[in-house]
């Protein structure tokens, strides 16, 4: 089972990240977000990094050039399109880079998932559901229902997302899918946004097991 952090801010946090052997790192580069690192860590200080963990650069509706100068200065491994992309926009990135395409999912929408990805299942490396929150593009901190994904056929490895808590573990680990491929955590593992409780983390690991 993967799991990916997201809304890293520090440098201190991502290394903590890495020696706790997490597989993903979210960095998200919406200025509209309270976890926003552009102005948090610098791309100096990233770049002299060695670390394994995965580093995922998440963008909101964000324009290709940006995105890709973004990824170059950051070192990225991965880019996240959290918001409304097309799938050109999304092909594009991942002639460049792997890319995972964020989806927000609403129990009462009467439209499929497999509706919603048929046009990006051949652009992108990986898809994240979250939980469609008004105002919000990400860390609303809510479940949606993991039903309405478990009976969908998606055949693209997949991140859970959306209010995962670390008591979650065995919820999670009951959770079946031939294409679940790992979990993303964020707001309910912070002491503050944009600072992770490595406890919380760790806890909700053991708990996978």
């Amino acid at each position: 089972m993967n799991i990916k952090v997201c809304g890293i801010t520090s440098i201190k946090q991502l290394q903590q990240l890495d020696g706790l052997e997490i597989d993903f790192a979210g960095l998200i580069f919406s200025k509209n977000s309270p976890r926003y690192v552009g102005e948090k860590i610098s791309k100096k200080e990233i770049q002299s990094l060695d670390i394994d963990i995965k580093k995922v650069g998440v963008f909101v509706n964000a324009p290709y050039d940006e995105i890709m100068k973004t990824a170059d200065d950051y070192a990225l491994d991965v880019v996240q399109l959290h918001g409304d992309e097309t799938a050109h926009l999304c092909e594009k990135i991942s002639n460049n880079i792997e890319v995972i395409k964020a989806f927000r999912v609403d129990d009462t929408s009467d439209k499929s998932i497999d509706y919603m990805l048929a046009e990006y299942d051949e652009v992108c490396d990986y898809f994240l559901f979250d939980t469609a929150a008004k105002g919000l593009h990400g860390g609303s901190g809510q479940k949606f229902d993991w039903k309405i994904i478990a009976k969908s056929k998606i055949e693209k490895p997949f991140f859970l997302s959306g209010g995962i808590a670390p008591t979650d573990g065995p919820a999670v680990k009951k959770f079946k899918h031939p294409d679940f491929y790992g979990v993303d955590v964020n707001s309910r593992f912070e002491k503050e946004p944009g600072v992770k409780d490595m406890a919380l983390v760790l806890q909700f690991k053991l708990g996978l097991k």
